[in-house]
């Protein structure tokens, strides 16, 4: 386990200790009594401790007045200990298998709460059994208060997710070393998933190869499909890296001269994916981003087969706040990260998408993947 305390200059911690306060104060801020986040992202992004999601409750308990808490099964005491939660004021409290750990947290509150935020993933027995212990409390998304601290990235983080592209970039320029006439879908997916641990990441979190007609399907499952003389191969592939942040980016091989036809597609979705990174600035709204390259795409004829979203934010989660796609008023600002990753597919034919992460900065926006974005003809 990584222990949260990777840092790119002095000071700034991926995981730092005052990040509890300032969701405590958010918590107070939003008029809720307490948060209580289970294993996942927003657990991590608060103590740096990738807890195991497991059946036995693992929960941290943050009053919006009173000191924060972490309920941890006994058996997994050590795991936590050993994280950065030990290191940022927190009372790790451990239970044993015949207590009631929603009980324990009921008990341990400063007074009973009318209102709590439950983080957006907890299983629902989980808020059931908080329900049960907290009947006179009102159930919200935790969400509401995380997600506005963890849509601006700090420095560190920033950092995790370049040196996360860096990983996912070494991957595709080894693409050449898999994508071949004669092999299978699933037999180049394995030697990519295999290549993005093997180049940096903690986890695979998914690999797409879409060959063929199987490039126009934008969530394409690995197939028995043989990829043939000509065709075009969208790959898009990302991992979790041990420090908990992940990579995501999408390129579009042919594997020999692909149709005619089909490079007129790729130089116009090009077009809309470069002028969109380089529309990024502090400002612009999500639905504004979006629309630079989807006019530019509606205006070449294929607006009816870009059918997704233009990105989605990244960080701890793969998918995350904020979305670039029409009715997001959100102005971008410093410290957002997110894909930018157009598509135009052309049903039961062939299809194409190009994906880079960018990070709003300052003064602009900064590609956080640098491999060439042009069509790689494979000979």
């Amino acid at each position: 386990m990584h222990d949260g305390t990777h840092t790119t200059e002095p000071g700034q911690a991926l995981y730092p200790a005052d990040r509890l306060e300032q969701a405590r104060t958010a918590t107070a801020r939003a008029g809720l009594d307490a948060l209580l986040i289970s294993p996942g992202a927003d657990l991590r992004y608060l103590t740096g401790y990738d807890a195991l999601q497991l059946e036995r409750l693992t929960c941290l308990v943050l009053p919006a007045d009173g000191r924060p808490f972490l309920v941890v099964p006994a058996l997994e005491e050590p795991a936590a200990l050993a994280s950065p939660a030990r290191g940022m004021g927190l009372e790790i409290v451990a239970w044993n298998e015949t207590d009631d750990p929603y009980a324990l947290v009921a008990e341990r509150l400063p007074a009973p709460p009318a209102r709590v935020g439950v983080d957006n993933h907890m299983w629902a027995e989980k808020t059931l059994a908080f329900h049960r212990v907290l009947p006179g409390a009102r159930q919200e998304l935790a969400g509401a208060v995380l997600n506005e601290l963890r849509l601006r990235k700090t420095p560190a983080e920033v950092a995790a997710l370049r040196r996360a592209g860096a990983a996912i970039d070494r991957v595709h320029a080894r693409m050449g070393e898999w994508l071949r006439p004669g092999r299978t879908e699933r037999e180049a997916g394995r030697d990519i998933a295999a290549a993005i641990t093997a180049e940096g990441h903690a986890r695979v979190d998914f690999v797409i190869v879409g060959s063929g007609p199987h490039s126009a399907s934008p969530h394409h499952e690995l197939s028995d499909r043989v990829i043939r003389p000509g065709d075009p191969v969208v790959v898009d592939i990302g991992g979790t890296t041990p420090d908990g942040y992940c990579s995501d980016s999408t390129r579009v091989y042919a594997v020999g001269e692909p149709p005619v036809e089909f490079r007129r597609l790729y130089d116009v979705l090009l077009r809309a994916q470069r002028a969109q990174t380089e529309a990024v600035r502090p400002g612009i709204t999500a639905e504004e981003l979006d629309a630079v390259g989807r006019d530019l795409i509606a205006e070449a004829g294929f607006g009816a087969y870009f059918i997704h979203r233009t990105g989605h934010g990244i960080g701890l989660e793969s998918h995350e706040e904020p979305y670039i796609v029409a009715g997001n008023a959100l102005p971008l600002a410093p410290g957002m990260a997110f894909s930018v990753e157009p598509g135009i597919y052309l049903p039961d034919r062939y299809g194409a998408r190009i994906e880079d992460i960018v990070v709003c900065t300052e003064d602009g926006g900064e590609r956080l993947n640098a491999t060439p974005r042009d069509l790689v003809v494979l000979s």
